[in-house]
């Protein structure tokens, strides 16, 4: 792929259990969708200003679903945008909408509207496909972003990789995908056998491993860069799925580069 044809670009500002937040912007317009909102309007703007996105630009919010460290920060943005007189329209699926408490406090600040699983939204000029995903809330989703010839894959919160999820991140150029546990370190930690099997299970997260074979069977020449989101800071480390990526790319002799999604400082896939 071309230099012109690297359209899509993703700015994680958070990602984690404390809190998750992202931007997906098309370079060439400087349109762009926010994907989820669980961070403070202090952190949300800083990491605009650190990528140099325009808060104008985003048009559109995505949530995935309605965990508290996916939504908690919706209020305070959206005023923060209104402020600004920017009132993007807020995207969930109906069950969501209803079960969410801060998706409500947006109501008089942005219009709400909803989406379900095969759903093609268009958005900031881009196609956005919704997927659905396997985590403990009312509903998951996730998102394949496509302008032009480029393509971006934004899957986290699942237990397993769908059908639906698996196809849909076929064939995309930048790839976000959950790898938020080490199997070993979930084991034998601290917390109670509820939670570990609640982790462990499919309506909960990904491990490392599970992340690694999931990404080998979407290996094709055009996968450039892979970001390991949501991962965990008691059950793994910010190395750990780096290295297990890394070394299956190297065993399958594929160039795509590899880097880990942080809780507290941004980072930049294009």
């Amino acid at each position: 792929m071309t230099e012109e044809t690297r359209q899509l670009e993703l700015a994680v500002i958070a990602s984690g259990s404390k809190g998750n937040a992202a931007v997906v912007r098309d370079r060439t317009t400087g349109r762009a969708v926010l994907v989820d909102c669980g961070v403070t309007k202090r952190a949300f703007f800083a990491g605009c200003d650190q990528f140099d996105i325009d808060p104008a630009a985003i048009e559109a919010v995505l949530v995935t679903h309605e965990h508290i460290d996916h939504t908690k920060g919706l209020g305070v943005v959206m005023r923060g945008l209104a402020k600004l007189g920017l009132h993007p329209p807020v995207f969930a699926s109906l069950a969501v909408c209803a079960a969410s408490s801060p998706m409500a406090e947006i109501a008089p600040l942005a219009e709400q509207r909803t989406f379900a699983a095969g759903d093609a939204l268009s958005l900031a000029g881009m196609q956005v496909h919704v997927f659905e995903t396997s985590h403990d809330s009312v509903e998951s989703y996730g998102f394949r972003f496509e302008t032009g010839a480029d393509a971006l894959g934004y899957m986290t919160d699942t237990g397993v990789v769908t059908g639906a999820a698996h196809e849909a991140l076929g064939h995309v150029r930048l790839l976000a995908i959950e790898g938020n546990h080490d199997e070993r370190m979930l084991a034998d930690g601290p917390y109670p056998w509820m939670l570990k099997q609640r982790i462990a299970g499919e309506g909960g997260h990904l491990s490392n491993a599970q992340c690694a074979d999931e990404v080998r069977t979407l290996l094709h020449d055009g996968l450039e860069r892979i970001a390991v989101m949501h991962i965990s800071e008691n059950n793994n480390t910010y190395g750990i799925p780096v290295r297990e990526l890394q070394a299956m790319l190297d065993r399958e002799g594929h160039p795509a580069t590899v880097q880990a999604a942080f809780q507290n400082r941004p980072i930049h896939l294009r």
